[in-house]
């Protein structure tokens, strides 16, 4: 996954002090490397982390044809799809590992191409997280999905149209996947249900660029105009808000004190809020926000998750750890992924007091409530981690612990930690820069 070494040894106990930069948002840059396909020039796209998934999003599109050099500054990518082809399956499912990524190839590559073939889809076992969506979508547009024993093959052999899209619930990816097939479909599509986070606004942004017509309005309705054709773009990415989350997190956990340049206060509100509450503290400057332990003791919290503008699900994992310090009862109910909490039992062997429970705890039901899903999570404390052996089960989760072993007395090794680089640039010379006492391993 981008590392030499797959464990690390902590010893924890030091508070993380200094300052960080941040890239682009790995749940933009990945989505706006696929939207290249669509133009007709290249696109250049600026920030792009060196992160496995965009390495992965690299390799899948050179073997359908498209040129991706580096470009004139660190984390320039340019991508020309002049040549794009069909790609086999085998190539396709060499690339594409255990990401998700291909399925939103399919709507540019049957513009281009009039077919697209993807494989058996992986990613983080925290929820279902089903391609249903995704290729209802496609139905919807013109497409024939077939599904063979080693993945999908799709057609349009009378090309795509404009569709009516109604999600029953707002899904990042099947929004991007309305949005990269509509742009250049004939006809009008209308989108309701859609998720409006800042990687999509953003993506939307991108498509703009080139030469698609995109209207948001209020009450998460999207209607996107279809165009003959689409040029390329120049675009510097929306920094990661969910990396910035995890230092601050990270910096309340261990009494620290980071700075995290490129962060931004806009889409960070409701992030911000919650810190503030638990209380860590935090300043706004033009080209970052450090955020810092005041000293003092941590306030307990109730969270629960929510697509945005709400609390996002990729923010609670990295502030339970320091939840685990706050005096009193926290409650944290996901309502985004439903199996997100596996990550806790770690904690608890760490000396955490963590109770997980298939109620709707925190005030609201949600769709997960009746279905027997360990989704609500109550945080007792202040508790006093120790050392432990443990292993990364996902990308937030594995942040986590490395912050739960960074806070906790002794000595913890880390394992699996190949599945961080996913979405962390250079996260073990982050932890140098921040003065984290570890050694690699083998």
């Amino acid at each position: 996954m981008g590392l030499q070494v797959d464990r690390i040894t902590i010893n924890g106990g030091k508070p993380l002090r200094g300052r960080i930069e941040l890239k682009g948002a790995k749940n933009l840059v990945t989505k706006a490397m696929v939207a290249a396909i669509l133009g007709d020039t290249p696109s250049v796209l600026k920030d792009v982390p060196n992160i496995s998934d965009v390495r992965i999003v690299r390799g899948l599109l050179e073997v359908h044809g498209v040129t991706v050099t580096e470009g004139a500054d660190e984390g320039d990518l340019v991508l020309d799809p002049s040549a794009v082809e069909t790609a086999h399956m085998a190539e396709v499912d060499a690339h594409a590992g255990s990401s998700r990524i291909p399925i939103l190839f399919c709507g540019p590559l049957l513009h281009r191409l009039g077919e697209a073939f993807i494989p058996d889809l992986g990613g983080c076992r925290i929820g279902d997280r089903p391609i249903d969506y995704h290729l209802e979508v496609l139905r919807n547009f013109g497409a024939i999905v077939e599904k063979l024993p080693s993945g999908i093959r799709m057609s349009a052999p009378n090309g795509l149209h404009g569709a009516k899209v109604s999600l029953p619930y707002p899904s990042v990816g099947a929004t991007e996947q309305v949005l990269l097939t509509a742009v250049l479909a004939d006809g009008i599509t209308e989108l309701s249900g859609a998720a409006i986070e800042p990687e999509i606004m953003d993506l939307i942004n991108i498509l703009q660029k080139m030469g698609a017509i995109i209207s948001v309005d209020t009450d998460r309705v999207i209607r996107i105009e279809g165009v003959e054709k689409l040029q390329g773009y120049t675009h510097r990415a929306l920094f990661d808000r969910n990396e910035a989350a995890s230092w601050a997190a990270a910096a309340l956990a261990t009494e620290g004190d980071i700075f995290v340049g490129g962060a931004r206060q806009a889409e960070m509100l409701m992030f911000l809020n919650v810190f503030r509450k638990v209380g860590g503290a935090f300043d706004i400057a033009e080209d970052g926000i450090r955020f810092y332990h005041p000293g003092g003791e941590l306030k307990p919290v109730i969270i629960e998750t929510d697509v945005h503008p709400g609390f996002m699900t990729d923010w609670q994992q990295p502030l339970v750890v320091a939840l685990t310090k706050a005096k009193g009862v926290s409650i944290v109910h996901e309502t985004v992924y439903e199996q997100r909490f596996g990550f806790v039992d770690a904690l608890v062997e760490m000396g955490a007091s963590i109770e997980v429970h298939k109620e709707c705890l925190g005030g609201r039901p949600c769709r997960f409530g009746q279905r027997n899903f360990k989704h609500s999570a109550v945080i007792s404390g202040p508790a006093q981690l120790h050392g432990a052996d443990i292993e990364v089960p996902d990308l937030r989760g594995g942040f986590s612990h490395l912050i739960a072993a960074l806070t906790a007395e002794g000595r913890s090794t880390v394992s699996n930690v190949g599945i961080i680089a996913r979405g962390y640039e250079n996260f073990i010379t982050k932890l140098e820069l921040l003065g984290a006492d570890f050694a690699l391993e083998g």
